[in-house]
């Protein structure tokens, strides 16, 4: 008999992403980082100019994405990343890009 596979811990955070970050492809970026991690959750641009976005995964995963966040795509300037740490719900099925 094969031994259960074991899922990883699910954990959540949810960041608030300030600086150049709309008009750049930023969420299009995030996207993207997202599959490359196997990231649930969304992205979306917020009214005051920074970006949200709310991601559920393995702990390591989630830290690899928030990297790349902060790294950003080419063309925006990241000034800086609030991390609330959130409970993770294991509702989202995909990551998407709210409007």
């Amino acid at each position: 008999m094969l031994p259960a596979m074991i899922e990883p811990k699910l954990t959540a955070r949810r960041f608030l992403i300030s600086g150049l970050v709309q008009g750049v492809g930023f969420r299009y970026f995030a996207q993207r980082a997202s599959a490359r991690y196997q990231i649930k959750g969304y992205v979306r641009n917020l009214p005051d100019g920074r970006v949200e976005t709310l991601a559920e995964g393995p702990a390591e995963l989630v830290e690899k994405f928030k990297m790349d966040l902060a790294a950003g795509p080419s063309y925006s300037r990241v000034d800086g990343i609030e991390e609330f740490v959130v409970e993770p719900t294991g509702l989202f099925s995909t990551f998407r890009i709210e409007r």
